[in-house]
């Protein structure tokens, strides 16, 4: 097992983890969807007056449907099949009818689920400074710094930069880029919650950008891959992600926690 992935399952199983890891991915409970005043209107109209397209069509504008339809998607990407497909609007609308507004708006202001949540939260942590060095969100600014810095901007303009100036050759935004003593650092954040499916998917992203080939960069720097998990991963067992850190003392994969100590030991 690699030294920080062993710093990292040590300090999952000895310590406060959960509780330190909440500063870097706070969850926020029963925070609910907002809909404009202006369009709910719209959609208490369509209601009222049963105009069936025009209610399916404006509650599809909306970030959540409040049924669950194997349907709700192909209309989403194809709003002319709203009037192509008429059997098929009043069989929805009928649903709505019987639902009520009310429940109609509290559905369609349903909270996220946490796990919708997790995206942005590590660049938000990044953004305070909390690794200690000035923290840029334009690639330039970042690249005509001379001294330890963090570039903290979209995954895909991360990627643009790495492709340009680090040798990146991997199909895959970025979540981290740094520069620490003349060395870049390069890698993807994940909070893995659970054991299976999609989040053996999220691991296996993460180990696919760290195994990626680097080709010659433009800047002749020393360019590290690193993956920044946390999360389930680090419990002591025999699943697949932790059997892969056992197996792989060659990857840098670590905890966001200390991810502050791994760039100051380069």
């Amino acid at each position: 097992m690699n030294y920080w992935t062993q710093l990292s399952v040590e300090l999952a199983n000895q310590k406060n983890y959960l509780d330190l890891l909440f500063k870097v991915y706070p969850m926020s409970p029963n925070i609910r969807r907002e809909i404009d005043a202006a369009q709910w209107r719209i959609v208490q109209t369509a209601f009222n007056t049963q105009n069936n397209n025009s209610l399916v069509s404006q509650l599809l504008s909306l970030e959540l449907f409040p049924i669950k339809d194997s349907y709700v998607s192909y209309l989403r990407r194809d709003p002319g099949a709203i009037a192509r497909n008429p059997e098929t609007i009043n069989r929805l609308a009928g649903q709505l009818y019987e639902m009520g507004l009310d429940t109609i708006y509290e559905k369609c202001t349903a909270p996220k689920e946490t796990n919708r949540q997790i995206g942005p939260l590590f660049k938000r942590w990044i953004a305070k400074k909390t690794l200690g060095a000035p923290v840029f969100s334009d690639p330039k600014e970042f690249l005509s710094y001379k001294g330890n810095a963090v570039l903290n901007s979209s995954d895909t303009e991360m990627e643009r930069f790495a492709r340009q100036y680090l040798g990146y050759n991997h199909n895959k935004g970025l979540d981290f880029v740094a520069r620490f003593n003349n060395t870049y650092v390069i890698g993807e954040a994940k909070f893995l919650t659970d054991f299976g499916g999609h989040q053996d998917a999220q691991f296996a992203d993460a180990i696919s950008t760290i195994t990626s080939t680097l080709k010659p960069n433009k800047l002749s720097a020393k360019v590290i891959k690193i993956a920044i998990c946390d999360g389930v991963l680090y419990i002591s067992s025999r699943n697949k992600m932790h059997m892969h850190l056992r197996e792989h003392d060659d990857q840098i994969i670590l905890s966001s926690l200390l991810l502050r100590e791994f760039l100051y030991s380069i």
